[in-house]
């Protein structure tokens, strides 16, 4: 029993410390520094295989001021996807995913990508090369609108740039990929080297609708094959820990925020060079240079990127190797993956997220019900020697070694386990966590609604009764415990269900509800069980 004390008091003190840090977070948000001027704008360089060769001299453009060159909107539509482009480069600079919706207003459309005043995430692309166009280049279309017709499963933007160069942009019916490419065609009488930079530009603020108490990610990520999945923040890249990262035959580069993502994916093995760049007025960058084979006067190039831009799954990998992986698990993504997968399934049986959860939480009890049978025992018997231990507390009162001996005596007489209780709930945290991952990082949970005012089981109760529903079970489960005779652990395990409620009022929705679940059903095994034992323990003293 000291070592269960020990492990409550340490769960005790350290949601206390958490629920403290995260509401001075959120009363009290560290201010962005401001930066007087804007640092200019750089460009990646060529991958190393190219630095020997001839690059662009693109002084001119980069020395330009942003503000004085603008360009026109073009808009795309389809099924999925509200896109608008600049011609300036052919940047995208808004997307709209129309089969989600916004974090505060369910009436409007999400939007991932945009560029406004205090806000920039954009994927921008460019070209290195003699006399061929930068992400500062401006382009001409032949309309300002596009959209996605009836039979048809594409639709196409063709952006020229005059000089043999036309950008070529690809949206799909029924997909969240656009293809991102060029057409390059050499108009001059030399071997034209020709390299090409896809990046994606975001800002380090925190997505609307984020809880400062329950923090997600943001910030750009790198996979490869051989490196795996990497983060990497942007205070990573402030302090300039990274810049060229690394050349690979395969990988992509991403920026990740709660439950969406934009990457670039480019296809096949050829090299490319990932990289990551401060911009300035708190601005990053992350991308990918690659290479395109030398093309000969009178003749022509292509390339195309895909780029993702829309929400984060674990089928994501179909698209591209690893791109599952933006789906963050934590540490504990070995038990989180198989956890969430059974909740869809269950889902797809029940059609109610919430249903799912309470199924799910029922198997996870029964899966544990041998461990759980256990604890309860073991402390069943607790509360049954309890006068016992008493006794031999004020008999021993001023011998700590005899009182120890003397309870030590009593465990192996009634063949009690004092750490039988701890043991199993110890084994049960890792699951716990895992499914509180699998519940704050899937989008499909995202505005996925329960009951009555249960509207969205990834975000908080609004009205805290769930919260408080789980505060109450906490302390009818205390009162199914022994009481400890320490009169301070006594005080801690009654403020425990009031820690541990308020704590869960900024949990969402969907774990605190398997929390419900799990106790009530832990309430009435270890009711049973304890009953059983008082019940055998009053027949032993009868006879």
């Amino acid at each position: 029993m000291e070592f269960q004390r020990l492990f409550l008091f340490l769960i005790f003190s350290f949601s206390a410390v958490a629920l403290w840090d995260g509401w001075e977070k959120y009363q009290h948000p560290v201010p962005q520094s401001t930066i007087a001027e804007k640092p200019k704008a750089t460009l990646p360089e060529a991958p190393s295989s190219l630095r020997a060769q001839p690059q662009v001299d693109s002084a001119k453009v980069i020395e330009a001021p942003a503000s004085a060159i603008q360009g026109k909107k073009i808009v795309v539509k389809t099924d999925s996807l509200l896109v608008e482009l600049n011609t300036l480069g052919g940047d995208i600079q808004r997307v709209e995913l129309l089969q989600h919706k916004d974090a505060t207003d369910k009436n409007k459309a999400f939007v991932l990508l945009q560029k406004q005043e205090g806000h920039t995430y954009i994927a921008q692309t460019g070209l290195l090369g003699e006399g061929l166009p930068t992400h500062r280049e401006q382009f001409i279309s032949t309309a300002e609108e596009f959209s996605l017709q009836d039979g048809k499963d594409t639709v196409s933007v063709r952006l020229s740039a005059g000089k043999g160069v036309t950008k070529v942009l690809t949206f799909h019916r029924n997909s969240y990929l656009i293809d991102v490419g060029y057409e390059i065609e050499n108009l001059g009488d030399k071997p034209l080297s020709v390299s090409a930079y896809y990046q994606l530009v975001r800002d380090d603020g925190v997505p609307e609708g984020a809880s400062a108490l329950v923090p997600t990610y943001t910030g750009a990520a790198v996979y490869s094959d051989k490196e795996k999945f990497q983060k990497i923040d942007f205070s990573e890249i402030e302090k300039g820990k990274t810049s060229h990262i690394k050349i690979s035959n395969d990988g992509w580069v991403a920026m990740l925020q709660h439950y969406f993502v934009s990457a670039w994916l480019p296809s096949g093995n050829a090299e490319r060079e990932f990289y990551t760049k401060s911009l300035g007025s708190r601005e990053f960058s992350v991308g990918t240079v690659l290479t395109m084979p030398t093309i000969l006067p009178g003749g022509k190039g292509e390339i195309t990127t895909p780029l993702y831009v829309g929400p984060a799954s674990s089928n994501l990998d179909k698209i591209a190797p690893g791109l599952g992986l933006t789906v963050d698990y934590g540490w504990l993504t070995i038990i989180a993956t198989p956890l969430f997968w059974l909740l869809t399934f269950i889902q797809g049986w029940v059609q109610n997220w919430g249903l799912a959860i309470i199924l799910l939480t029922v198997l996870i009890k029964l899966v544990f019900f041998p461990l759980s049978a256990a604890s309860y025992r073991s402390m069943a018997k607790m509360k049954v020697v309890a006068p016992k231990l008493e006794k031999i507390k004020q008999q021993y009162s001023d011998d700590r070694e005899k009182l120890n001996k003397a309870m030590m005596d009593l465990y192996k007489t009634e063949k009690i386990n004092p750490l039988g209780g701890c043991l199993p709930v110890l084994i049960q945290i890792p699951v716990f966590i895992a499914l509180y991952w699998s519940i704050l990082a899937s989008v499909e949970l995202r505005h996925a609604p329960f009951i009555g005012w249960i509207t969205d089981l990834s975000v908080a109760d609004p009205y805290y009764i769930m919260p408080a529903i789980m505060g109450i079970s906490m302390l009818i489960q205390g009162r199914l415990n022994p009481t400890p005779p320490d009169p301070i652990q006594a005080k801690l395990m009654q403020w425990m269900p009031v820690v541990f409620s308020v704590v869960f009022f900024f949990f969402p929705a969907g774990l605190v509800l398997y929390s419900i679940v799990n106790n009530v059903l832990s309430i009435a095994q270890q009711w049973y069980i304890t009953r059983s034992l008082e019940g055998g323990q009053k027949d032993v003293v009868k006879t």
